[in-house]
């Protein structure tokens, strides 16, 4: 383990913060013209290439996800590989660490990123958001359908002729009955509170 006093000032700010996670995702982005013809893949041996390979994806596990520590004893657990293996990997002109760079966390610790990596990430972690943002609107559309739906079979079909109607029973049912199955009895409940009893 490398430790030594190390001044952040300077010291570029990586843009994702440790709390953001792609633990629900299960593939990344992979750019393989970009890759086939990029000075690293063309440039280092073999082995090397397969290390920086391999830490392009171990940096997607972790916090924040994208780095890697500056730790030579954990790249090499990482890697699956001694030490000495890893050191000297390091020590060859194009070295498994090929344009990763010290950037300073939110949390003020030190680590390893790249730029491509960290440009995946970003598209991953928007793409994460978009997909989020899609699924509660798909949820929403369900609970005022199934809303719909109960208030019919409660007679109170002309109550949906007031405008976002459904809209405020839903946000009272998610604030006031979040744990309860929206049965007949708890969408009654609903429009009583809302002083539109049937």
């Amino acid at each position: 383990m490398r430790l030594s006093v190390v001044d952040v000032a300077g010291m570029p700010e990586y843009p994702i913060r440790s709390d953001q996670r792609l633990e629900n995702h299960f593939y990344v982005e992979f750019h393989q013209r970009r890759w086939l013809n990029s000075t690293f893949r063309m440039l280092a041996e073999p082995e090397v290439r397969a290390y920086g390979f391999d830490l392009f994806f171990i940096a997607q596990d972790q916090s924040p996800v994208g780095t890697l520590p500056c730790d030579d004893l954990l790249l090499a657990k990482y890697l699956g590989i001694d030490i000495e293996r890893w050191k000297a990997a390091c020590e060859r002109k194009i070295s498994p660490l090929y344009n990763w760079s010290e950037v300073v966390c939110d949390t003020g610790e030190v680590r390893l990123a790249h730029a491509v990596v960290t440009e995946m990430v970003i598209k991953a972690i928007g793409f994460k958001a978009a997909s989020s943002v899609r699924r509660e609107a798909g949820r929403q559309r369900k609970r005022f359908s199934d809303l719909r739906e109960k208030i019919e079979r409660i007679g109170a079909k002309q109550m949906m002729n007031n405008e976002g109607f459904i809209e405020r029973l839903d946000e009272w049912l998610l604030k006031n009955r979040p744990e309860q199955n929206r049965t007949e009895n708890v969408v009654r409940d609903g429009l009583d509170a809302l002083s539109l009893a049937v």
